[in-house]
């Protein structure tokens, strides 16, 4: 390791570790779920999914690998995080200094995913839901954001939250490196519902700029029913024992979507609640390269 670099996180390191690991800082306690709570930081990461009362099935070790890619970046001189809202934005509305995008690099030029993790909007579960799936999309070339929203304000302020990150993204397409042509919307629970939401309405229904649609909705496990007449290719995921967001839910809105032309792949697997993330050890291990492949049919087919 040369000098000045920052070394890795283990299971056993704990939340004040992480709060204070020179490769987070700035932004260290966006990492975590909770806003305006004061941690107990002797806490390892092997607990960590004790922050996370909606979620199941978080491993630690999932968990740190997917920070450690951002360690490694950092060490590498590649910034991770980006403040999406402006210096005069977070100075009227400080609650918007609680907002950011955690970027995965793929391949230069390469479309990008926007991952909202869940968490009821009561906190963000972006330690299980958003840079393990990132880690997993970057690496299969593709550019991947995951977005830290307000949380505690309901969902229309996170997803106007999503709409401005969209839009910062595609103003600062060519510094980023990212192409803007078939992006995708990933979300989990109350992240899915921010997604599906802009790709019914547009990132304009929400503040946002007149942007193009994604390509692709990646849903996971949520109970959201609204949809539009002018629907994107949609991936859905979902555990049969899902007692907050019932199979049966987003079997209905999957009927929907189809009735109204959109392609949808629906995967419903067995002995597993809410909150399965990534689905380390799981029927649903593997979902992620599931929905990355369903992308790329999407784009193939369109182009």
């Amino acid at each position: 390791m040369r000098e000045g670099q920052a070394g890795h996180l283990s299971p056993r390191s704990t939340l004040r570790d992480l709060l204070h690991h020179p490769a987070f800082a700035g932004f260290g306690p966006l990492l975590l779920p909770w806003d305006g709570r004061a941690y107990d930081e002797a806490l390892p990461l092997l607990k960590i999914g004790s922050l996370l009362p909606y979620h199941t099935e978080v491993h630690p070790e999932t968990v740190t690998h997917a920070l450690n890619r951002m360690v490694d970046d950092v060490n590498g001189g590649k910034p991770v995080f980006y403040r999406f809202y402006d210096e005069a934005q977070r100075q009227d509305e400080p609650d918007k200094n609680r907002t950011g995008l955690f970027y995965f690099r793929g391949k230069p030029g390469a479309p990008f995913a926007i991952i909202s993790p869940g968490g009821g909007f009561s906190y963000v579960g972006s330690v299980h839901e958003g840079f393990p799936y990132a880690a997993e999309i970057s690496r299969r070339g593709y550019n991947a954001f995951v977005l830290r929203y307000r949380a505690g304000q309901g969902a229309a302020v996170a997803t106007q939250d999503l709409a401005a990150a969209l839009t910062y993204i595609f103003r600062n397409a060519q510094t980023l490196g990212v192409s803007t042509s078939g992006y995708s919307l990933w979300g989990s629970s109350a992240g899915a519902r921010m997604a599906a939401a802009i790709g019914s309405h547009g990132a304009a229904a929400f503040g946002g700029a007149q942007l193009p649609k994604p390509t692709v909705v990646v849903m996971a496990y949520t109970g959201h029913s609204d949809h539009s007449s002018d629907e994107p290719a949609t991936f859905v995921v979902v555990g049969e024992r899902d007692g907050i967001a019932p199979p049966a839910a987003m079997e209905r809105r999957v009927a929907a979507l189809r009735k109204v032309g959109s392609v949808v792949e629906f995967r419903r697997y067995p002995n597993l609640g809410h909150g399965f993330g990534v689905g380390t050890g799981t029927p649903a291990e593997g979902w992620i390269a599931e929905g990355t492949r369903f992308w790329e049919r999407i784009l193939r087919e369109r182009d």
